[in-house]
């Protein structure tokens, strides 16, 4: 261990302890529930469809097996939660929200948006995506330290979000660079994507808009945004771009996670894009992110014709 690291150690500790208190886990019910946390965070769990049984929810939550039976009898007991025979092992049971179960935890979405939503108030645009990404990052390393998981080599590159001098002309210029090559397009794409590029960034002070950009070193590497005052409460992810060097090193995935986390804790009702066929390496990331494309059709507004493409990922509570 480096002395910075060390270093972190108290600061760290003295977080984790204060948002502890500050986020209710002291208490003896979670998120103006009847329910203490492992109930809370179970039924949260439960509600995304990323635990579908027991055996799940003690590898999720971290609980011992008998823990967790208990949890769910009661929940059950409690009409919250409803068990299933498994289509594929008669000994494990899938278990599911009731009627009951999902107004509690269209509640529990309720107090947590407002108590966070709060809290990002006292911060400014950067220190909002700082402890956006910091946070995220420090949970999945004391997961891996829990599950006994290898330490990742450190990535290459870095994101970041927000503006910065010079990010509407980079995104502009990776943009032209690539589709000139890729799809013969010229000054009509790069002053249209430069244009609304500069007119998103004019909308930044609304917080459910934001540009994340891929670093190596202070150079533009990567781009992505998102575009919250869609139609019909959706969000429109615009500008995903890498430069030809940043290419295979794993950044557009975190940027497409990054964009996504951000769409995923606004609560948006779906995230839209649009995007040109043929860019299989584009469209792997898109379907593995739950992506479906919707529409296609013929455009002729770039400079030369096109195929486009409509791809809609559904909101959390329509997963």
């Amino acid at each position: 261990m480096s002395s910075q690291s060390a270093s972190l150690i108290p600061r760290l500790r003295q977080a984790s302890r204060e948002m502890v208190r500050e986020l209710g886990f002291m208490q003896a019910t979670l998120a103006a529930t009847d329910y203490p946390p492992s109930a809370v965070h179970a039924l949260l769990e439960i509600g995304q469809g990323n635990a579908l049984t027991a055996s799940d929810l003690v590898t999720l939550l971290g609980l011992e097996k008998s823990s967790v039976s208990r949890l769910v009898r009661k929940l059950v007991e409690a009409g919250e939660l409803s068990e299933l025979a498994h289509e594929q092992d008669a000994r494990s049971k899938q278990l599911q929200l009731t009627a009951r179960g999902r107004q509690t935890l269209q509640g529990i979405d309720r107090f947590a948006q407002s108590q966070v939503a709060a809290a990002l108030g006292h911060l400014s645009p950067a220190q909002q995506c700082n402890a956006s990404a910091g946070i995220a990052d420090y949970a999945r390393a004391l997961r891996a330290v829990r599950l006994g998981q290898i330490p990742e080599q450190p990535e290459c590159g870095s994101i970041a979000c927000g503006y910065r001098p010079g990010v509407i002309g980079r995104i502009a210029e990776m943009h032209a660079s690539y589709y000139a090559t890729r799809a013969g397009f010229g000054q009509p794409f790069e002053s249209r994507v430069a244009a609304d590029m500069a007119e998103l960034m004019g909308r930044l002070d609304n917080p459910r808009n934001q540009v994340w950009v891929a670093l190596q070193g202070e150079r533009i590497v990567g781009s992505i945004a998102i575009d919250g005052e869609g139609a019909g409460g959706e969000a429109i992810l615009r500008c995903f771009i890498l430069d030809a060097a940043a290419r295979g090193q794993g950044l557009g995935r975190r940027l497409l996670a990054e964009a996504l986390g951000f769409c995923d804790q606004w609560g948006f009702v779906a995230t839209r894009l649009w995007t040109f066929k043929g860019l299989d390496a584009a469209r792997a990331l898109y379907e593995e992110q739950g992506f479906v494309r919707v529409q296609e059709q013929v455009g002729e507004q770039w400079g030369a014709t096109v195929i486009e493409q409509c791809y809609v990922r559904a909101g959390v509570a329509g997963r």
